[in-house]
């Protein structure tokens, strides 16, 4: 089979593979939805930090020499001060006023609020993620298929719980079912671009490999620390936090441990 076309397949399966957990989510009543809605939240802060300090950033300064460790250390940073300012935008956007304390009831009085421009991120740093995984993907088949398909097999491994926690964030940002389940599949569909881009213009994509990652992972790091974690302080009761707690860890553990499974089939 043209390498081309497995590599579409296989970067495909990803996106499908979580649009498929995604629409599970989906398939839920709403009281049922209601209920888990803040355990995905927990779950989904665990799993984009794992994502971010035990994936992204750790393959990033893997790819670049000693000498631009500062730069892409300041990438990091200027990405999240940038992930800042688009928020800052956004806020405006959806408030028309330079100032908002009342932004939550402008919504729909549900607690939106602080979680709209949350639900923007989320689809704009998974999108950058997921072209990543498919210029990954893409370099592992053009050196070897099997290494390939293992390899995009790891990548839908580790997306699953991410992709199913994204989910719960963009409903608790105040999108619809079908538009998050739409913007989850556009999301994922990047794999696929990031692929066929690498298939054709590997060399030119490499250098600024690193970049993209640091990028994605400044990203995920602003959407725990400033938007989701702020949301969990509005329960208090010790039952809860422990919840919180255990639900964060379990979302550190899958991520990390999947990304450890795959590094040693990798290595294998």
């Amino acid at each position: 089979m043209n390498l081309l076309i497995l590599i579409i397949i296989f970067t495909a399966i990803g996106g499908l593979l979580s649009v498929m957990a995604a629409a599970v989510f989906l398939l839920l009543k709403d009281h049922h939805r209601n209920a888990v809605l803040p355990h995905g939240i927990s779950f989904a802060i665990g799993a984009l930090l794992a994502v971010a300090f035990w994936g992204l950033i750790p393959e990033a300064f893997e790819k670049v020499k000693p000498d631009h460790f500062q730069t892409l250390s300041a990438t990091i940073l200027a990405g999240i001060l940038g992930f800042f300012v688009l928020e800052k935008l956004l806020i405006w956007r959806h408030c028309h006023h330079g100032s908002c304390e009342a932004h939550g009831d402008e919504h729909d009085g549900h607690g939106h609020s602080n979680m709209k421009s949350a639900g923007a991120l989320i689809i704009l740093g998974d999108s950058i993620h997921n072209f990543v995984d498919g210029v990954l993907i893409a370099a592992a088949f053009l050196t070897d298929v099997q290494l390939g398909i293992v390899t995009s097999l790891a990548v839908a491994a580790h997306e699953i719980p991410q992709e199913v926690g994204d989910f719960a964030i963009l409903l608790d940002s105040g999108y619809s079912r079908s538009k998050a389940l739409f913007y989850n599949v556009l999301a994922s569909l990047t794999t696929v671009l990031g692929g066929i881009l690498a298939y054709f213009s590997l060399e030119d994509l490499h250098d600024s490999l690193p970049y993209f990652l640091a990028l994605a992972a400044s990203s995920f790091i602003y959407i725990a620390v400033a938007d989701l974690i702020p949301s969990l302080h509005t329960k208090t009761d010790m039952k809860t936090s422990l919840q919180q707690i255990v639900l964060i860890a379990a979302g550190v553990l899958l991520i990390c441990s999947l990304q450890t499974i795959a590094h040693n089939i990798e290595f294998t």
